[in-house]
């Protein structure tokens, strides 16, 4: 018999709503047989949700939290003072069951950062961080870290973030020895900031990292990295602007197929569009605390949460629920 994986989803907070998240878990379920979710949020909604799609409820946890942690709330409050909140009971059940290998959650990113340091923060490190995982230009996928978790970083830290996104990688595609990269504005040793000048000679001295230097913003999702580190503002900024340039250019393409009338064009945006949806790549990982946490994007669909959930076993059966964190010192 396999062996059974609990994850915790966080149903709240979400901009489609918690019925949608449901049918994610319901959909994730019927796909993994190893899979165990408990549910966060309002009973009554969720468990009128699992009713109609017929859920396999010998499967299912739920815990009642019927408050939200929205956006427009301020994330260190929310934790400390919405104790009722499908997050914060979400973060209790990660902390406090060892059968959970990690959560879900799609609500708020500040939230959720704060609530993993306050619940998961392993003492070990400085601060977590916020990876996202994208394609590369050359084929496989880029690690982008940090992506808005620390928007002020020390070098030291930005070295943490390369071991992590490194860990990350060889878990999940069995890199052997990810290639870590640092965003700069040249690929010249003596280009960055200060902070990236020190963080360049650090990595420079890191053994047991794979450092190939520099990476300009043109070269940062090319595939010449498996682990491309910054801090979590330009990093966000990676992130954002590839998810605006992706859209402008599917927007143009199909507003082209429209004007000319050419099907092909029309057939190559449906294409694009679906090599670069959000939803079909997953989550952000939350590295640096002591369970797995995923933050879904906030529009995400229930393949999105399916994806999420698919990411969270590999790990766990890669046995790496610890992996990407306990390998720091």
């Amino acid at each position: 018999m396999d062996k059974m994986y609990t994850v915790v989803i966080d149903t709240l907070g979400s901009d489609k709503g918690p019925e949608m998240i449901v049918t994610g878990a319901c959909k994730a379920l019927e796909q993994f047989s190893n899979l165990k979710v408990c549910l966060t949020g309002d009973e009554a909604v969720i468990s009128a949700k699992l009713k109609e799609l017929r859920a396999d409820l010998s499967r299912v946890k739920i815990i009642h939290a019927p408050d939200c942690i929205t956006n427009f709330d301020h994330p260190v409050m929310a934790i400390k003072q919405k104790t009722n909140s499908s997050l914060v009971k979400a973060l209790e059940e990660v902390k406090n069951n060892d059968e959970v290998i990690g959560m879900v959650n799609a609500g708020s990113t500040g939230a959720l950062l704060v609530g993993s340091m306050m619940y998961l923060h392993k003492t070990d490190l400085a601060r977590p961080a916020l990876a996202a995982v994208l394609p590369a230009e050359k084929g496989g996928f880029t690690c982008v870290v940090d992506t808005g978790a620390n928007t002020d970083c020390s070098s030291d830290m930005l070295v943490q973030f390369a071991h992590l996104g490194s860990e990350l990688m060889h878990d999940l595609y069995k890199i052997d020895k990810p290639r870590v990269g640092l965003l700069s504005n040249g690929a010249e040793e003596s280009k960055g900031n200060a902070l990236v000048k020190e963080t360049h000679q650090l990595l420079k001295a890191e053994k047991d990292l794979n450092f190939v230097g520099n990476m300009e913003g043109t070269n940062a999702l090319s595939g010449d990295c498996d682990v491309l580190v910054c801090d979590g503002f330009a990093g966000n900024q990676v992130l954002k602007v590839s998810e605006g340039i992706a859209r402008r250019l599917i927007t143009d393409i199909v507003k082209l197929g429209k004007k000319t009338g050419n099907q092909q064009y029309l057939e190559l945006a449906g294409q694009l569009a679906a090599m670069y949806d959000f939803n079909s790549l997953g989550g952000g990982l939350v590295l640096g605390v002591s369970k797995l946490v995923i933050k879904a994007h906030g529009a995400a669909n229930e393949m999105s949460i399916v994806n999420t959930t698919k990411m969270l076993l590999n790990l766990a059966e890669n046995k790496s629920v610890y992996g990407v964190d306990n390998k720091v010192e």
